[in-house]
């Protein structure tokens, strides 16, 4: 793919002053749990495992979510069972993440830390699934899939934060129902679902799929994880499958009250070092950034950023780049970075288009804030709003203009001024 020069798009634009920096850390009030490998621990032995035989298989659903010490929470569950006498297995529950295909399933869970020598048991990423049911959602009817690797299985037990999804409000929205539908539904099943959900509703789809897979699947339930605006677990809870439709509103209520946000509203241009599939299901997380781009979903009222520059790609998401389309400008380093069969297979699943789509693709970081700001109309450097931040789960330390200083929270506290360089167009704060 050839993009203009960078002699090219220099001359295309005039001089603009660069605004001043400073290093700001933003540490709002969070709860950290001491031992949450504990906690799963017992979360687990809540769950109702005697109606289990001995030496009952037992499916562990993981996803492909950057979730704090994912490796740590399945190695614990895996040898909680292996213990109680079980035979587990962990299943990938990530839908069409990694390419839809087995082996790069096996990657995504890799990239995270869960491997078979980790967790102590055999991992099955098949991606065969079997039609376990057709419900009716509205006007539409559809077919649910679960996994067979689950369903062979004489009992499922699924892992997975809850918090606010991106693409979509209501009662119920990312963790263990999603999980079960679009996750253990492998590319088939999530397609069937996000196909449904953009015409007749998310959680309606959600609700009638999971109803479903209740019935077609040996559901134990699941270990329900709250994290903090650290990414830090703050909660852990066993939900049995009678109890997961009644009991996740509460737990993203939590959620949404412990998770990271931008210190500030109003923002010219936000700059993301870096979007993955490991830092959220759409690479930026969109409650952060204010945009889902989704059909018939308005975005979030806050926060307000007129543009987006996305700096590159985290190397656990494995070139999958879904995503980079909520960005309005990104660098060529980004786009030698994507693995476009990921990225598609991702945003065809998912029917979320927008998230795959190219942005305004700059020479280096130097000519993409002059484009930034020139399309800003030229700021002045004192007053233009700009926000620097490494992803968007990562927003404990970050970068700010000199124009939205007066403007920072309580919670938030400048440690220094810093001078924005550039080695051959790529930038680097040094202190002053």
């Amino acid at each position: 793919m050839e993009f203009p020069d960078r002699d090219v798009v220099a001359s295309l634009l005039d001089a603009q002053p660069l605004p001043s920096f400073v290093r700001v850390d933003h540490d709002p009030s969070s709860t950290t749990l001491s031992e949450p490998t504990t906690h799963v621990r017992d979360a687990l032995a809540r769950l109702d495992l005697d109606s289990l035989a001995p030496g009952a298989r037992v499916a562990v659903g993981v996803g492909s979510r950057g979730i704090h010490r994912i490796d740590e929470y399945a190695a614990t569950v895996v040898t909680a069972l292996t213990e109680r006498g079980f035979d587990p297995v962990v299943v990938p529950a990530m839908g069409s993440h990694g390419g839809a295909t087995a082996e790069g399933q096996r990657e995504t869970l890799a990239s995270l830390g869960v491997t078979e020598t980790r967790v102590g048991a055999p991992i099955d990423a098949r991606m065969d699934v079997e039609r376990v049911d057709e419900v009716r959602v509205g006007e539409t009817s559809y077919p649910v899939f679960v996994a067979s690797a689950a369903l062979d299985a004489d009992g499922v037990v699924v892992i997975n934060r809850v918090k606010p999804h991106t693409n979509f409000s209501g009662r119920i929205e990312s963790g263990l129902c999603k999980m079960l539908v679009a996750g253990l539904g492998k590319q088939r099943g999530a397609s069937a679902f996000h196909a449904t959900a953009l015409t007749e509703g998310y959680v309606p789809a959600l609700e009638a799929a999971f109803a479903a897979i209740s019935s077609a699947v040996p559901l134990v339930g699941g270990i329900a994880l709250v994290e903090n605006a650290d990414e830090e677990t703050a909660h852990v809870e066993a939900l049995s499958g009678a109890e997961l439709l009644d009991r996740e509103p509460a737990l993203l209520a939590r959620a949404s009250e412990e998770m990271a946000t931008l210190p500030v509203d109003d923002i010219d241009l936000l700059v993301v070092d870096e979007l993955g599939k490991d830092v959220s299901g759409a690479g930026m997380d969109t409650n952060v950034i204010g945009r889902y781009r989704v059909l018939n979903a308005p975005d979030p009222d806050t926060p307000r950023i007129k543009l987006i520059y996305a700096r590159g790609l985290t190397d656990r998401t494995e070139g999958n780049g879904n995503g980079i389309g909520l960005a309005d400008l990104t660098r060529r380093v980004a786009v030698d970075q994507l693995d476009f069969q990921k990225t598609y297979a991702n945003a065809l699943t998912s029917g979320s288009l927008a998230k795959a789509k190219l942005p305004v693709v700059a020479p280096d970081d130097e000519l993409a804030l002059r484009i930034a700001l020139s399309a800003l109309g030229s700021p002045a450097p004192e007053t233009v709003r700009v926000v620097w931040i490494h992803d968007t789960q990562e927003l404990g330390e970050l970068f700010v203009s000199s124009g939205v200083v007066d403007d920072l929270p309580d919670t938030a506290t400048v440690t220094g001024e810093v001078a924005l360089a550039f080695d051959d167009g790529t930038a680097r704060f040094d202190p002053r």
